[in-house]
């Protein structure tokens, strides 16, 4: 349950959630986090939305896919102390917080802004990463060269060549570390 749909996880939501994750199909609990950007549900919601999923996750031994924007500090103390592994989806951060996040299990995910010239720490962040994914989030956030249009899944093209070249590696070597991390954090559920 996205946070921006979190008034919705009443006891009835939170039983189909569960009975749709045992499907051997599912390889993580997700999109669930916070999100401060005022479009969202109220931050007590959020945060009770995200707790409940956390551990219906760690319940079934499913990894996460976390949603943050504009509340890194609050999600990282929301996550100190707790058992948890998963994406965090489009990494939104700099190379400063990588290791926190990684220190609680997860791995960032970088989307079209990354390609965005004024977004240099993100390719820095990135860089430093120890593991990383590369995703589209189409129809949102297109990468550079295709702002203003629908994203669309062909374009994470654009944002493995950016990150690549931050990386001093070539989009295939890219490739085969992405597929790697994934299959390491997905298991064998993963492709």
């Amino acid at each position: 349950m996205h946070p921006h749909r979190a008034e919705s996880l009443d006891d009835d939501a939170i039983t189909e959630l569960r009975r749709l994750a045992a499907d051997e199909r599912v390889v993580a609990i997700g999109e669930i986090g916070i999100d401060r950007s005022g479009r969202s549900a109220p931050p007590q919601v959020q945060e009770r939305a995200f707790v409940v999923q956390l551990e219906l996750a760690a319940s079934l031994g499913l990894p996460v896919v976390v949603h943050v924007r504009d509340a890194g500090g609050a999600v990282r103390a929301m996550l100190a102390g707790r058992e948890v592994r998963g994406q965090l989806h489009c990494y939104s951060e700099g190379p400063d917080e990588v290791a926190a996040w990684r220190a609680l299990g997860l791995v960032p995910s970088f989307a079209g802004p990354a390609t965005y010239r004024a977004n240099g720490a993100l390719r820095q962040a990135a860089r430093v990463t120890d593991a990383l994914l590369v995703e589209t989030d189409a129809p949102y956030l297109s990468p550079e060269g295709h702002r203003g249009q629908r994203n669309e899944p062909a374009f994470v093209a654009v944002t493995y060549a950016a990150i690549a070249a931050e990386r001093g590696a070539d989009v295939s070597s890219l490739a085969v570390t992405t597929d790697a991390v994934a299959r390491e954090l997905f298991g064998s559920r993963w492709g």
